[in-house]
């Protein structure tokens, strides 16, 4: 089928897929959930066949472990996402807001799906799983481009969800549709007739490719370059214990920490404590030369763990068990770091000093701005909006983890009884209302 016609498909399933239910939506998640999960078996076998071309080809640790779907826990997790979301509050049909324009004249903001959604990732093939389930929720539409080296995976739970959908829910099938090749993404990002929205998780070549190659608008986010800053006024023992597990809880995560800041105030030994538990925890530290120098000759730091920074080392996503560490003089300081060289992705401070937490939490043009916590919170699992269908960092629009949320628009619905133009004096004496039901 050409681009055209996948396109043309999709916008034809939102027109029939906008007007279910919520009951009919979530239970076409509940039935998807259920044979997914009656798949198991066949699925990790595929997803083997996935890890095994993926090792053979060299491909990267941090790419093997995208993939891997066999991880204790990550495809049970996969699978509640779907239920998670089915049991969320209905996002269709909200109303903003209420107007009465004039006697019998009311007006409504209501909230909608965007319509067609072209999702564009690499390597992870839960995010299947994901999408389906936050676009048919949303009552939008999806056609999904997986990285060719999850091509097994992505395929066998296509194929399970299309199944589903035809056999067992008023879901057209063509509401979620995989395409297979490059050329149909090329082909796709000039459908802007039938295509609303663009959302690319991958890499940052990825993204910028997309981005400059499509009259789409585009959601997403190229890089995860996190920071902490760890103030002069911080709970040393929090602090250890939030970077380990920012750096390696996933190193492989957009959401991991990839740089440190360190107020230049703290003690030798709190440092050396700070670095030594990364290093503890296999972290290879990337530090400027006033951080190696108070740490070089400490007997609890073991040396070949420790590395040099080079020039674009606080510009860099590693996605691997490395970080970059300096000192800073102050907050301000530390701010204006993290505002010329992260992503504005997700950022946090450790500190006991409240004032000083509100200044970081207000300053730093990031998506996720943090006090005492893991960069890793920054998820739409763990913001309770059950998954999601990526991490923006755009200003307009959405905003961080994109949940149900960030996939609604909305649309003014006027209601009247005959009334026209040439009647209406408009102006003053408008009045919010409360109506129960549009």
């Amino acid at each position: 089928m050409t681009a055209e016609g996948i396109a043309k498909d999709a916008s034809s399933a939102f027109s029939v897929l906008k007007t279910l239910s919520d009951s009919q939506r979530s239970g076409a998640l509940n039935k998807i959930y259920d044979s997914l999960k009656k798949n198991k078996e066949q699925i990790l076998e595929r997803n083997q066949i996935d890890m095994d071309n993926a090792k053979s080809n060299n491909l990267s640790t941090s790419l093997i472990k995208r993939l891997d779907l066999s991880n204790p826990g990550k495809f049970d997790t996969m699978l509640q996402g779907i239920l998670d979301v089915a049991k969320l509050e209905d996002p269709v049909g909200k109303v903003s807001l209420q107007r009465k324009l004039d006697e019998g004249l009311n007006l409504y903001r209501v909230s909608s799906p965007i319509g067609v959604l072209l999702i564009i990732f690499e390597s992870r093939p839960e995010v299947i799983a994901n999408i389906t389930a936050l676009a048919i929720k949303s009552g939008n539409c999806a056609i999904l481009k997986g990285g060719k080296e999850s091509y097994e995976t992505f395929k066998i739970m296509s194929d399970i969800v299309n199944r589903t959908l035809q056999d067992e829910t008023e879901v057209p099938s063509s509401a979620i549709q995989l395409i297979q090749t490059r050329e149909d993404v090329n082909d796709l990002l000039s459908q802007d007739k039938y295509i609303d929205l663009v959302i690319p998780r991958g890499s940052n070549e990825l993204v910028r490719n997309i981005k400059s190659n499509t009259k789409i608008p585009v959601l997403g986010h190229a890089d995860g370059i996190c920071s902490i800053y760890v103030d002069e006024e911080a709970d040393l023992t929090k602090a250890s214990r939030i970077i380990v597990d920012s750096k390696t809880n996933y190193p492989a995560g957009c959401n991991a920490v990839e740089q440190l800041l360190i107020h230049h105030s703290i003690n030798q030994e709190s440092i050396v404590k700070i670095i030594k538990s990364l290093i503890e925890a296999k972290v290879n530290v990337h530090v400027e030369p006033q951080v190696k120098q108070m740490i070089e000759n400490e007997p609890e730091i073991d040396l070949q763990y420790v590395f040099d920074t080079i020039d674009d080392s606080f510009d860099k996503e590693y996605l691997s068990f490395d970080i970059s560490v300096k000192f800073v003089e102050s907050v301000e300081d530390a701010i204006k770091h993290i505002n010329i060289h992260s992503s504005k992705h997700t950022e946090s401070i450790i500190t006991e000093n409240k004032d000083t937490a509100n200044k970081f939490l207000k300053a730093i043009d990031s998506a996720g701005v943090y006090w005492n916590c893991s960069t890793r919170f920054a998820d739409g699992f763990r913001y309770g909006f059950g998954t999601e269908v990526g991490i923006s960092t755009n200003k307009i629009h959405a905003r961080g983890p994109v949940g149900l949320e960030g996939l609604m628009t909305y649309q003014y619905q006027l209601k009247g009884d005959g009334h026209i133009v040439g009647d209406y004096v408009g102006g003053g004496g408008k009045k919010l209302f409360v109506h129960e039901d549009i």
